[in-house]
């Protein structure tokens, strides 16, 4: 093993004679053209994988239409209960904004002034909602009727 650390050149040479040109520094054009051409680069690199990203999630959506068509072929009696289901639960939802809305509007002052209202509030309605649209949603996912624009290759 060698105790000699590697050397590193923290100067340049400098020709001082008197017939040496002195070097120009870059112009300003010139450092905003390699800028330029560095952004350019950039943006051709960027472009490239939004490209990736996108043929990567059309993949995945066409993986899953494939296979949500494929789900209703083998099980089209369920599907169409699903439609039902979903046509239904919909109008359970209105029925369930509607009340919400209504004790929205008539104690709203209440939620604003406490946090202990808005979290009953939020106790009451908020999971329900969420739940609610989640199934709603699996639902009608399920029943769909297939794009066929959108299962072409």
């Amino acid at each position: 093993m060698s105790t000699q650390e590697p050397s590193s050149t923290l100067f340049s040479q400098v020709d001082v004679t008197s017939s040496a040109r002195p070097q120009s520094a870059p112009s300003g054009c010139d450092e905003h053209s390699e800028l330029l051409r560095e952004v350019l680069s950039a943006q051709d690199r960027t472009n490239e994988l939004l490209e990736d990203l996108v043929g990567t999630m059309a993949s995945v959506q066409r993986q899953r239409t494939n296979e949500l068509n494929q789900w209703r072929d083998a099980n089209p009696y369920l599907a169409n209960a699903c439609r039902d289901a979903a046509e239904s639960l919909s109008q359970v939802q209105i029925e369930f904004l509607d009340r919400m809305t209504e004790e929205i509007n008539e104690t709203h002052e209440n939620l604003m002034e406490g946090d202990f209202m808005l979290n009953d509030f939020i106790d009451r309605f908020g999971g329900r909602l969420a739940h609610l649209n989640g199934v709603i949603q699996v639902l009608a996912q399920l029943s769909s009727a297939p794009n066929p624009a959108s299962t072409e290759n």
